[in-house]
């Protein structure tokens, strides 16, 4: 079994070819809890110059399935995800923080709030998304 630490899941990361392009990091990674970030760049936004709502989606996806990772082991594929958008996010970084809310043996729901931060600091609540994960091994 894959040891679940920081550097191990920063090496998962590292193997997703769209994590890469997004320049997603993994800053948090321990038990019930993950914290990804990325910049936001002008190549991720939408027309109206926000970050682009799939680009919110896909960090959400991929900070409750690492949260999860860390109550259900390194096999894991998510179910399901859903996500609420409450305001547009810009600034100059996204960070995705995912926590689980319930853990089984094959089963994990958790929680993820966007929270977009300017250059001055100022945070941002975006969106928030709530998903649920499935051990696959």
């Amino acid at each position: 079994m894959i040891p679940l630490d920081l550097d191990a899941a920063r090496k998962v990361l590292a193997a997703q070819p769209f994590s890469l392009l997004v320049g997603a990091r993994v800053m948090v990674f321990e038990p019930g809890r993950a914290v990804l970030m990325l910049d936001i760049r002008d190549d991720l936004k939408q027309q109206n110059g926000f970050l682009h709502g799939g680009v919110l989606a896909y960090a959400a996806d991929n900070a409750i399935t690492f949260a999860a990772g860390t109550k259900l082991g390194p096999e894991v594929l998510t179910s399901g995800v859903t996500i609420s958008y409450m305001r547009p996010a810009s600034g100059a970084k996204l960070e995705a923080e995912a926590t689980v809310t319930y853990a089984g043996r094959r089963q994990a729901v958790c929680r993820c709030d966007l929270i977009a931060i300017s250059e001055d600091g100022a945070r941002t609540l975006c969106a928030v998304a709530q998903g649920t994960v499935l051990a696959v091994g």
